[in-house]
């Protein structure tokens, strides 16, 4: 079951400082209950060490971390993952808005809809390729400034029925990287300087390896999640806005 941590009613330094306490101690498997909005858990943890969380913990949670693998049962609150490095994060539920700011590597698994700006300003950095695969529906500004990377939308776990598959100004401003969505979205949903392609075989074998990885997480059929097709958004230019300003 793991080194059990109660964080009910505590604030969240006293859990980061029991966290980083039981992983000086040599436990590799952590167990946070009774998580009610604490923020910054788990923030800069470089070891090799599984957290599972239950409730709900606050902003940024896994900032900064490079190498735990943290997986929440339950929703997250904005900001999760942010500027990450490395290691996983998986979340049974839904996440907040700007989840993965500025992630130069690792993986975020979403089961659910995520908010708003997500993945903005994603990089990816030397031989890293951060991951963010949303299970559910995106808000508005999805991809923003992106930079690098790679950001997947399926849309088949979403709470959310009659909302569109992603909200308006997917990827202004992008850069670099590529977004995959299943079943594809209207054009005028996208950012400027953006174009929409069809992926090739090596591009779907790429998605099939990204989401097995997914598909085990949250049990879900890989063929099932593979039959309908996929296409890719890229920016047409690596400066959408270098006429904008002054040389």
């Amino acid at each position: 079951m793991g080194f059990e941590i109660d964080a009910k009613d505590i604030h969240y330094r006293q859990v980061n400082e029991m966290i980083r306490k039981a992983i000086e101690q040599g436990e590799k498997e952590l167990v946070l209950k009774n998580v009610n909005g604490q923020r910054y858990l788990a923030a800069g943890i470089s070891s090799q060490v599984k957290i599972d969380i239950y409730g709900t913990p606050g902003l940024d949670l896994g900032a900064f971390m490079k190498g735990p693998t943290i997986a929440v049962h339950g929703n997250t609150q904005d900001g999760a993952g942010n500027t990450m490095d490395d290691g996983k994060l998986v979340i049974h539920g839904m996440a907040g808005d700007v989840l993965g700011y500025a992630m130069r590597g690792g993986k975020i698994h979403v089961q659910s809809d995520v908010g708003y700006r997500v993945g903005i300003h994603m990089k990816a950095y030397m031989d890293k390729t951060p991951i963010i695969i949303i299970g559910g529906k995106a808000g508005d500004f999805l991809g923003e400034y992106m930079a690098g990377g790679v950001i997947i939308l399926l849309g088949i776990n979403s709470r959310y029925p009659k909302r569109p598959l992603a909200g308006i100004f997917l990827g202004t401003g992008m850069h670099g990287g590529v977004i995959y969505v299943r079943g594809g979205l209207p054009e005028r949903q996208l950012g400027g300087g953006l174009r929409i392609e069809d992926i090739d075989e090596r591009e779907k074998r790429e998605l099939r390896d990204y989401l097995a990885d997914y598909c085990i997480d949250f049990n879900i059929d890989l063929n099932l999640v593979m039959e309908r097709p996929f296409v890719k958004i890229r920016p047409q230019t690596h400066r959408p806005y270098g006429k904008l300003y002054a040389y």
